[in-house]
């Protein structure tokens, strides 16, 4: 049965906002701020950065001028700018907080995309069928998934409290050990000259703790 065509609701155009690949004429917009971002850092011997927004459009390739933010930046004498264009309104978000808090976030989920794929190797997929390779996905989710538990139950408050999955399973879980196996038990014998082991015991304690 036939009936009245449906009107999907008409939703608002997505704001966003991605990088902008620098040139020349974007850097002579910020011209003065990487000046002022290099005086700073000559005299306090840290990085500084300054942010700016304005109106801009390429030569041919967009229809309009578009918003754009920069972040004019200064480390160790070595200016690093960077730009990014977006759709958002100027009263929704001012430069400062666009750039550092909503664009950089979106980074770091990058960074915990990248994390588990080297570091507990997601990335390895070469199996002939999808059952395989979907299953080594599933052993990498949850391993990254006990990490993150370890890192935040176990570790926190001290130097792996902000570590990534590669150095926590390089520091405290990839380590040798002496395994004796009798009627009783099974008795481990880890190295008395290993680095971490006060973060390791401080670990077992916390996650023991947490179990109960």
């Amino acid at each position: 049965m036939r009936g009245e065509p449906r009107r999907l609701p008409v939703r608002p155009p997505l704001s966003r906002g991605q990088a902008l690949a620098r040139n020349a004429r974007l850097e002579a917009e910020i011209a003065a701020e990487l000046a002022e971002a290099a005086e700073e850092s000559h005299a306090t011997g840290r990085p500084a950065r300054r942010f700016k927004e304005f109106m801009w459009s390429t030569l041919d390739s967009w229809s309009r001028r578009r918003r754009v933010i920069a972040k004019a930046e200064c480390t160790q004498g070595d200016s690093n700018p960077r730009f990014l264009v977006t759709s958002l309104n100027p009263k929704a978000a001012e430069a400062k907080y666009l750039y550092e808090t909503v664009y950089c976030a979106r980074g770091e989920m990058e960074n915990r995309i990248k994390e588990c794929q080297p570091d507990l190797f997601a990335d390895r997929t070469s199996t002939h069928t999808l059952r395989a390779n979907q299953l080594r996905l599933w052993f990498a989710s949850m391993a990254y998934v006990l990490i993150c538990a370890l890192r935040r139950i176990g570790l926190a408050h001290t130097q792996f409290a902000a570590a990534t999955c590669g150095t926590i399973r390089l520091a405290l879980l990839k380590i040798g050990a002496l395994v004796r196996v009798s009627v009783r038990r099974i008795h481990v014998a880890m190295a008395s000259a290993h680095p971490w082991q006060d973060e390791f015991r401080l670990a077992h304690a916390k996650l023991a703790g947490a179990a109960r």
